[in-house]
């Protein structure tokens, strides 16, 4: 389908076209419903990282979702919703707040830009640091309270030639990392990659570029390998898994020759990651030999997934479908 500004994707954004997500999505309604009826995705028999993965719920009523996070201490999952183009400072971009027992949003408007003293353009990928939220924004990360949502401020990092802040992981040193997928959207939704591809660090508010590399293609997702000391980030621009530790000049490859257009990255307790992919609409499992195993199709747009620890959950939001899909891990 042709990405249009209202479903240009933080994903998407390297190329103008996205012919790979699929037919147009049903028109968006801004009621809240979930929908209980369950769908099994399970791999191909005999995969050797082979789970099954059971879709349990879809809860609707979002605008542009690109990230979920779960925050284990007050049992509630946080939804990014870019809310129209993802390069616009429109200040129209807002979180909401999942309720996971029964998967209903209590709050579409947890966090508003414009309200409060908050500002929120385009959010995309989100981390928790202690009490705060840390949320991607253009070319801005920006710091909320996660238990009242109150605005604790903003790190502008635009004269670093921030372009794309796109997913956020808190590190081992008590620092969030922050990728840049190095592109633009214009008013029309059309892409250009000014570049460069890199990561920046945030300790407290001081922000420095903690690596930048052509091999990054576009960095999306990212997340902190914490049993091998490294972070796993994976590019919309390329088709490898690379990983990056403090202190090393490059990344290093990890596993190559996916579908490509990665957006989200999640790592299990098992050591094995889920990654997934805007190019086949698909969630696919990979082991720590580098196998990869498709475990769930036909999502179009999934974006920057989350995993519930507790449940045992995939969480995936559809971007171009305004809705986020629970999916169970077994």
């Amino acid at each position: 389908m042709m990405i249009t500004t209202r479903h240009a994707s933080a994903a998407v954004a390297l190329v103008p076209l996205l012919v790979a997500c699929g037919p147009k999505e049903a028109a968006k309604t801004d009621s809240v419903k979930t929908d209980t009826a369950a769908a099994a995705a399970a791999p191909a028999a005999g995969a050797p990282n082979a789970a099954t993965f059971a879709k349990t719920a879809t809860v609707g009523g979002f605008r542009t979702p690109e990230s979920v996070k779960y925050d284990a201490d007050q049992d509630v999952y946080f939804v990014s919703n870019i809310n129209g183009n993802p390069s616009q400072k429109d200040g129209n971009g807002f979180i909401s707040r999942m309720r996971p027992g029964d998967n209903t949003v209590d709050s579409l408007h947890f966090v508003a830009g414009g309200r409060g003293g908050a500002t929120l353009n385009a959010p995309k990928g989100m981390a928790i640091v202690g009490d705060t939220l840390y949320v991607a924004d253009i070319d801005a990360v920006r710091l909320f309270d996660r238990h009242t949502g109150k605005a604790l401020g903003s790190v502008d990092l635009s004269k670093m030639k921030a372009h794309f802040l796109n997913d956020v992981v808190a590190g081992p040193d008590g620092a969030v990392y922050i990728t840049d997928t190095g592109v633009q959207f214009d008013a029309k939704g059309n892409t250009s990659h000014p570049g460069p591809d890199q990561v920046f660090k945030i300790t407290g508010r001081t922000a420095s570029v903690a690596v930048s590399d052509s091999s990054l293609a576009g960095p999306n997702g990212i997340t902190w390998d914490k049993a091998n000391g490294r972070f796993v980030i994976v590019p919309f621009a390329g088709t490898s898994i690379v990983t990056w530790k403090p202190g090393d000049a490059k990344p290093a490859p990890l596993a190559a020759h996916l579908a490509g257009q990665m957006d989200g990255v999640e790592l299990l307790g098992d050591g094995r990651l889920l990654v997934t992919s805007w190019a086949d609409s698909s969630v696919s499992s990979v082991a720590k030999d580098g196998t990869t195993t498709k475990v769930v199709t036909g999502v179009p747009s999934p974006a920057d997934i989350g995993v519930d620890g507790k449940r045992n959950r995939l969480l995936v939001p559809i971007f171009t479908g305004d809705r986020v899909e629970v999916y169970q891990i077994k």
